[in-house]
């Protein structure tokens, strides 16, 4: 990104920043203000989504029985839908950190990131969400979800996102996790492919078949994650496109068992063709107090490195996570262990750890975080404490 370009995005945020600071009618936090709920309506705790949350951001951001008139700018014209608020909102993280495999070894990471976000209707049963990252990881990192959702299309249970989002997004939410460790299997890029289950731009389609609690997605996707624009404004760097398709089934109130197929080709500036694939099974278990989360990915890939004669890699990733909740989601104390496994015949990608990581709410809207991260592969640690706040 050009220095110019660096300087207009800084002035943004920072205008941005002020606005929230100087308009006391903005809904920080967006959704909890916008209906005056508590945060523990949709989450336990925040980010993670408890059902009703899933189901909130399902309708598109919208409690319908909540909408009224007066919640809108009157212009004369039924098919404007104006919010008399914009709804914005704040999500900042911080750490500090201590590991054993780097020659700095301890490290300030304040802010490690700062979001700014909004979401909200923009019209009968349509929806929008993005949020801007004003700084992670030290650099202005831009857009990454954005999209427009369309909900119960045609009277129906289809629902139609079109924008920027994950796409393991139906699977295990990264952005809802409640660790500093990631979900590693997802944004794993393998050799020299550009092609991973993080972000990217396309469509899901989403239709849910109430009489037997079997959710269906598919999705078509570029297939080189969220680029800046060539010369031709052209974000796609080759011909093709990739597509997803998972089928979930609920079992009662304790379960869900899915699948998941991803399919995709790509080529070097060469025009030397790489097709990708990812097939594996997913499951999620509440009990008690305990929700358990597992994922299972075999990734091929046919020419990762674009070489002159293709060799076949495959890939392996696991990702296990439990929860627990003393006090379900009244809780102010939760404890999460989470298992990361990826296994590659390039073994440059393989990585393995497990963390262990306590959070305490000293608000709905800000805790604390610690965790400890020990990787099996290279028997070093990392930890963290942390405080994280949405407002």
């Amino acid at each position: 990104m050009s220095q110019p370009k660096h300087r207009c995005v800084y002035l943004l945020s920072i205008l941005l920043l002020l606005l929230i600071c100087t308009n006391a009618l903005l809904a920080i936090p967006a959704f909890a203000r916008r209906y005056k709920i508590s945060c523990t309506t949709c989450h336990d705790p925040f980010p993670r989504l408890k059902d009703y949350g899933d189901e909130f951001a399902g309708d598109g951001f919208i409690i319908p029985e909540e909408e009224r008139d007066r919640d809108y700018v009157s212009a004369g014209d039924q098919l404007l839908w104006l919010n008399k608020t914009f709804p914005l909102a704040v999500r900042f993280e911080g750490f500090a950190a201590y590991t054993d495999q780097d020659a700095t070894q301890s490290d300030l990471q304040l802010p490690w990131g700062v979001k700014l976000l909004s979401g909200g209707t923009l019209y009968k049963n349509i929806g929008y969400y993005f949020y801007f990252y004003a700084s992670e990881r030290g650099e202005v990192a831009g857009l990454e979800d954005a999209y427009i959702h369309f909900n119960d299309v045609f009277g129906t249970n289809l629902d139609i996102m079109t924008g920027q989002f994950q796409v393991c997004d139906p699977l295990m939410k990264r952005e809802l996790r409640m660790t500093f460790e990631d979900y590693n299997a997802y944004k794993w890029r393998i050799g020299e492919s550009r092609t991973n289950l993080a972000y990217d731009k396309g469509i899901i389609l989403a239709y849910g078949i109430e009489q037997t609690g079997t959710d269906l997605v598919a999705m078509l996707v570029n297939g080189n994650g969220i680029p800046e624009a060539d010369e031709n404004h052209f974000f796609d760097n080759d011909k093709y496109k990739n597509i997803g398709l998972r089928v979930a089934q609920g079992i009662g109130d304790i379960a869900s068992v899915g699948g998941f197929y991803y399919y995709g080709n790509e080529t070097d500036t060469l025009d030397v063709k790489n097709t990708i694939q990812y097939y594996g099974p997913d499951i999620v278990l509440s009990y008690d107090r305990f929700t358990l989360t597992g994922q299972y990915l075999l990734r091929t890939d046919s020419n990762p490195l674009f070489a002159a004669n293709a060799n076949d890699v495959k890939t392996s990733g696991i990702v296990g996570e439990l929860i627990f909740a003393p006090k379900y989601d009244r809780s102010r104390a939760y404890y999460t262990l989470l298992y990361n496994s990826i296994d590659s015949d390039l073994g440059e990608h393989d990585y393995q750890t497990v963390a262990f990581s306590g959070t305490y709410l000293l608000a709905r809207n800000l805790r604390l975080i610690g965790e400890y991260i020990y990787d099996l592969n290279n028997a070093n640690y990392h930890f963290v404490v942390g405080l994280i706040a949405g407002f």
